[in-house]
């Protein structure tokens, strides 16, 4: 099809082009019809422009130009004009101008929308993933997509400038517990083989540094078959990195100076660095989270030294069994805590496993409401204790102490946001550091890695991590912001006989090794460097950016809630040919 080339597209135009003749090739996306005038704004990738086809245009086009609906694609040629200065736009950046119209020719037609297009479409989320494409041409999902591609070439140049190589790893691999289930790939020339699609390219990343390629990096596909949330897809991307003879501080160092390049490329942010830095068990204790959000404070306390002589057998019992009371100080709440509100917070807690939510409010330098009553003897040390002032509420939750912990800094989170204590133009970096290398199983009796199989030990614990597992901290790493963990990553083990300890401490017998693992062990065998590695969610980081609620919507074509796509109906049925083809049977 011949048609008139776009000159200019219609973000570009300004008072500079005014009595130049261009030609633009975009979509209608308004046409208001006034009677002798019709005003068109089109749209491309760029930008909008207002079109005017009035007494000014040649014959004809008028009438043409009044058939033209919304999402019709057009080629059109005109003369930039400035704008009366009565009639000037400055929300618009093209506002100063109008393009007064020579000629048009459609391209095509589009019929009714199922939705309008707009900056912030409210339509069904389905509906707009169904019609995606259609979505795609809102400013908003445009303007995402534009600051995704940013943060993707500020990471790659910063990396290459730091000395890094970009090398891709396998799609097709071996199937490898890695903590989610695998998504399988049967194979047609292998029957009753499969491949998995990778769930991060950890074992080759590491495989490098052992072929002597000390600084990689890959914007790496990665799928694990788990149930969708707001921060998480069947299929997500990950910068991937991994390096040679570095410590954790290397690590810190390398992401600080990602992060702060691409914060000040993208937003014009500059972030301070080095970040804070906060223990695992610290950040559990305070906050009830390994990913606290820190734009706020209201840290948790310990309520145990208040509870011994009140008389609340409720929490006095759970003391007595080991357990823990947790306050949580809540400022200036006493207005919106309702009962409503209270029972809202509870509920909350009772999601994450807190049997309920014990309650007081501060009023005149008293406890008041709630279990107070209890309290009254010791208020005056409790009040200090919490530094609890006049107006605040104090929730409690007695529990185990990790439940009451994580309970509690649920409702913590949820109170923040409702008072709006997050600022939501803030970005709070932390590093939460020493985590413990193992977690007991308690059904089955045994020791589990907390993370993976290859994280090293820390220095102090490597004569003893076998023989008492229960203290022992590994050499990992996780960088949080707002409430979301960003990056996760460990110094890596690179001696045979530490991984065969590790091995042997969380059951995982020397055949089964070999099966799963047998590829990296063997290559472990030849001089591996010392190496580790961090891999930061680029769907979560743009997320981060651009403030949204779900990766969802920085994602060019997601999968919703169920992992389906109903923009192309997958996952689908395949014809009983491929099945024979792959030598497999469906059973359901």
């Amino acid at each position: 099809m011949n048609f008139p080339q776009r000159t200019h597209t219609c973000g570009d135009l300004n008072l500079v082009h005014a009595e130049t003749t261009v030609t633009l090739n975009a979509w209608v996306h308004r046409a208001r019809n006034q009677g002798g005038v019709v005003f068109l704004t089109l749209r491309d990738r760029y930008g909008f422009v207002q079109v005017v086809v009035d007494e000014r245009s040649p014959a004809g086009l008028l009438e043409r130009a009044a058939e033209l609906k919304n999402e019709w694609c057009v080629a059109l040629t005109g003369q930039v004009k400035p704008r009366p200065e009565a009639m000037r736009n400055a929300k618009m950046a093209t506002g100063d101008i109008e393009v007064v119209a020579h000629d048009v020719v459609i391209l095509s037609q589009a019929p009714v929308l199922p939705f309008p297009i707009e900056d912030e479409n409210k339509a069904n989320e389905n509906l707009r993933l169904e019609y995606r494409y259609l979505d795609l041409r809102s400013p908003g999902m445009r303007d995402r997509l534009v600051l995704r591609d940013k943060v993707t070439w500020t990471a790659r140049q910063y990396l290459h400038s730091q000395g890094f190589l970009e090398i891709e790893t396998p799609t097709f691999i071996k199937s490898t517990p890695e903590g989610a289930r695998d998504f399988l790939v049967p194979s047609r020339t292998n029957p009753g083989k499969f491949y998995a699609l990778p769930q991060s390219p950890q074992l080759y990343k590491q495989l490098l540094m052992v072929g002597g390629l000390d600084k990689y990096f890959q914007i790496a596909r990665c799928y694990r078959d788990e149930d969708a949330r707001g921060d998480r897809q069947p299929e997500f991307t990950q910068i991937d990195v991994e390096m040679s003879f570095c410590t954790a501080e290397d690590i810190y160092r390398l992401m600080e100076g990602m992060m702060r390049e691409i914060f000040r490329e993208t937003l014009g942010y500059d972030l301070a660095v080095p970040f804070a830095r906060l223990p695992y068990d610290t950040a559990i204790d305070l906050y009830g989270s390994d990913k606290p959000d820190l734009r706020f404070g209201m840290p948790m306390q310990d309520f145990s030294p208040y509870v011994a002589g009140s008389g609340f057998q409720a929490f006095e019992s759970v003391l007595s069994a080991g357990g823990a009371v947790k306050a949580l100080v809540v400022p200036q709440a006493g207005e919106i805590a309702s009962r409503k509100k209270i029972t809202e917070w509870e509920e909350t807690a009772k999601t994450y496993g807190a049997k309920g939510l014990a309650w007081m409010k501060v009023a005149s330098g008293t406890l008041e409401g709630g279990v107070a009553k209890f309290f009254q003897a010791d208020q005056a040390k409790i009040l200090s204790g919490l530094s609890a002032q006049d107006g605040d509420v104090i929730l409690l939750v007695a529990d185990r102490y990790k439940t009451a912990c994580t309970a509690l800094g649920a409702v913590r989170l949820k109170a923040g946001r409702e008072l709006g204590l997050a600022d939501p133009n803030a970005f709070a970096f932390a590093w939460i550091v020493d985590f413990p290398l193992f977690e007991f199983n308690e059904e089955e009796a045994r020791w589990e890695p907390a993370h993976h199989m290859f994280t090293m030990p820390q220095a102090q614990y490597l004569a003893t991590f076998d023989t008492d597992p229960g203290p022992v901290k590994g050499d990992l790493y996780d960088l949080v912001c707002n409430g979301l963990e960003l990056a996760s990553g460990s110094i890596r083990i690179h001696d045979p006989a530490i991984q065969q300890r590790l091995f042997n401490t969380v059951g995982f017998p020397p055949e089964e090794a070999q099966k799963r693992f047998g590829f990296l062990l063997k290559a472990f065998q030849y001089g591996p460097p010392p190496h580790g590695g961090i891999a930061p969610g680029l769907d979560r980081l743009v997320m981060i950016l651009t403030q949204q609620e779900t990766i969802r919507e920085v994602i060019a074509f997601p999968k919703n809630t169920t992992g389906a796509s109903p923009m192309d109906n997958s996952p689908s049925e395949v014809d009983l040919l491929q099945l024979k083809d792959l030598h497999l049977k469906v059973d359901l």
